[in-house]
């Protein structure tokens, strides 16, 4: 019996490795997800009736360890170099110049002449090196300071992109030790669903992806950084013993032939002009990928030619960081002042002396909530580091400590409300100060207005926030539901509208009824219900009524809501305004309610899209729900299951997966066509 459970429990490990590879790391699934957990479950169950034959490399392994008491040192093989860095294209010239220049002078100036380059992006992550001992992931540490970095072996286990074993290594071909160097980093839309999550549980939010990333890597209890969906992108080998490789773009495919996560869009130049316009391309991509970058790396692609140019410094000849125009500076803040949030939070900011980040002159920035304020130990007249990427609101980094002046004082939140006067609260369990009068605050009515009319909510064109507080000044619109009751009527009169300009904007209030059933529940602002946590919601109950007459034990049983939002989420509906609120909303033709998930009957029902790139005239969100209410699902990566791949403006490497997978795509036109009323 032990024989036959060993083999069986050998092959589970292997096809579960073989999906694990086929879903993290191509991105291409060959079985469903219930397949899969019935596999997962059948060797949990076969290695607890058989512990003497579980082993460290076990798919079960990966969230097995007891939390440690502190991150042991290791010292790397090879030192993990910094690299040098080029601004612009002349810079880049320049070193491959300089490149050629060395050759020359060592006698082998034909090769110099003939260089060949790889290019790929410079992801902003947390640099990683995995050792890898007879293809078992023995080792993995921090890049610490080059030489030394921290063991952090069982977090990165966690990572199911990162390969337990080498795929494809058996007996010969197995080398002896290799060291694989790579950068874990955190998704964005995994980040955004990260803090709001945070936020509902009273916890501070990360700064930035790069932060989460780092700070999941470094939790000692491995169970934690198992609970947040990192990734990795490999990018290179460091030490090996049994593995002979020429070139810089054989050992990436070499990494791709063991299992690991290499970018598709890496690509060989025969020359430096090449490099150049690679540049251009990832920086007009920028903002359309799911990870964020802040530059190029472009690096000789023979691997004798790079060891023979040496090292400078800590920097390698052979390599080059080409950096974006930098998203971050320091200057002076001048002072901390406080917001008022819609659900009456008290949100601090900073009024700074003006300077320009990435092209934009910026005079103020988030400290986001005062715990994190407290935490960044923030005060009035320091040096301090503003950091601004792509679309962001700046926010304050960190003080520059060593310049703040004596007697720079601790900030605390104010006594009373800044827009109401009202004595601010804080209770001993939450994490903000907040102003109690939830009927008359004009910050908090302001702040609820332009969230319900916002991108992500209702979506109003034309109602930005400086319209919501003119007609909040003008006592036009003191509730959500007064918005519609707005008319051309009484638009006219008022300064910078004209007949057209006001029956536009009432034509997109109007066009706003139509708008999902979950937007408009997270739109109306209940306290913790994200437009993640709306959808689970909308899906659940099916309609506001429905949501309305449930009770805490059944919101809680909803995937994702625990007991304090099911409790926030059933007091706020059952408060008498609320409600007024809601009929008031019904009333004006609102949706309140949404067929099953996955309609039948639906023109796209059964059909799977996915969508790369920008949609012009249509944000990636509206685009998702108009294929959800046609009964379509948008998946996240192309496989063989994808019917369309719809393609907008700077695409990214789904595009290519698509072509590679003789996937049907889609313009613009032709998915606007597809999604349009019949």
């Amino acid at each position: 019996m032990a024989a036959s459970a060993k083999q069986r429990i050998e092959g589970l490990r292997r096809q579960i490795e073989h999906h694990n590879y086929r879903y993290y790391v191509l991105d291409d699934p060959e079985i469903s997800d219930p397949e899969f957990d019935g596999l997962f479950q059948e060797l949990q169950h076969l290695e607890s009736e058989h512990p003497e034959l579980r082993s460290p490399d076990s798919p079960t392994q990966r969230v097995g360890a007891k939390p440690l008491e502190e991150f042991e040192q290791i010292r790397h093989p090879e030192p993990m170099l910094s690299l040098a860095n080029a601004r612009d294209a002349d810079e880049l010239r320049a070193w491959q110049k300089r490149t050629v220049n060395m050759l020359d002078k060592s006698g082998d100036g034909e090769r110099g002449q003939g260089l060949e380059f790889v290019t790929e992006p410079k992801i902003d992550g947390l640099a990683i090196s995995l050792i890898y001992e007879d293809g078992v992931l023995a080792r993995g540490a921090t890049r610490g300071d080059g030489e030394i970095g921290e063991d952090v072996t069982q977090n990165l286990k966690t990572i199911v992109a990162i390969p337990l074993r080498l795929i494809g290594a058996d007996g010969k071909k197995t080398p002896k030790m290799v060291e694989v160097r790579g950068e874990v980093y955190l998704p964005l839309e995994a980040f955004e669903e990260l803090n709001e999550a945070r936020v509902h549980a009273g916890e501070p939010t990360f700064a930035n992806p790069r932060n989460a990333a780092a700070g999941s890597i470094r939790q000692l209890d491995p169970k934690v950084a198992a609970e947040r969906p990192l990734s990795i992108w490999c990018y290179g080998i460091g030490s090996t013993e049994g593995v002979e490789l020429e070139t810089h773009y054989e050992s990436l495919q070499w990494l791709r032939d063991h299992g690991f996560r290499v970018n598709r869009d890496v690509k060989l130049h025969r020359t430096i002009e090449g490099v150049i316009g690679a540049c251009e391309e990832w920086e007009k991509r920028r903002e359309s990928l799911d990870y964020e970058i802040d530059g190029v790396v472009a690096k000789v692609d023979n691997l004798r030619v790079q060891s023979e140019l040496g090292i400078a410094g800590r920097e390698p000849r052979g390599a080059i960081a080409f950096k974006f125009a930098p998203t971050t500076a320091t200057t002076r803040l001048v002072e901390i002042k406080w917001n008022v949030g819609r659900t009456g939070n008290l949100v601090p900011y900073a009024v700074l002396e003006p300077v320009e980040i990435a092209g934009v002159v910026v005079r103020q920035a988030t400290l986001h909530n005062e715990e994190d304020l407290a935490r960044k130990d923030v005060r009035e007249g320091d040096e301090v580091v503003i950091t601004r990427a792509g679309d962001v609101i700046p926010q304050v980094v960190s003080p520059v400590l060593q310049k703040r002046k004596s007697g720079a004082r601790k900030p605390k939140p104010p006594e009373t409300c800044p827009a109401c006067g009202t004595k601010t609260i804080k209770a001993e369990d939450e994490v903000w100060t907040r102003c109690p009068n939830r009927d008359d605050c004009p910050g908090q009515v302001v702040q609820a207005l332009k969230h319900f009319a916002s991108k992500g909510a209702m979506d109003i064109e034309g109602l930005g926030e400086k319209l919501v507080e003119k007609f909040y000044e003008e006592k036009m619109i003191r509730s959500l539901s007064d918005i519609y009751e707005l008319t051309v009527e009484r638009l006219e009169p008022l300064e910078g509208f004209q007949s057209k300009s006001a029956e536009n904007l009432i034509a997109a209030i109007g066009k706003s009824k139509q708008k999902p059933f979950p937007r408009l529940l997270f739109a109306i602002g209940i306290h913790g219900v994200g437009a993640i946590n709306a959808r689970v919601l909308a899906n659940a109950f099916g309609s506001i009524d429905a949501l309305m007459q449930a009770d805490t034990d059944e919101i809680e049983h909803v995937e994702g809501i625990g007991p304090v939002l099911s409790g926030t989420i059933v007091q706020t509906l059952a408060e008498p305004r609320n409600r007024e609120l809601i009929g008031k909303l019904k009333a004006a033709g609102l949706n309140m309610s949404q067929e099953e998930p996955g309609v039948r009957g639906g023109k796209l029902s059964g059909k799977t899209f996915v969508l790369t790139g920008s949609l012009e005239g249509m944000g990636r969100e509206e685009a998702k729900e108009r294929i959800e209410e046609l009964g379509g699902v948008v998946s996240g990566s192309v496989g063989k299951k994808t019917d369309y791949v719809v393609v907008g403006t700077n695409p990214g490497s789904k595009l290519d997966r698509a072509r590679k997978l003789d996937v049907e795509t889609l313009d613009v036109d032709e998915f606007l066509a597809t999604i349009a009323d019949v």
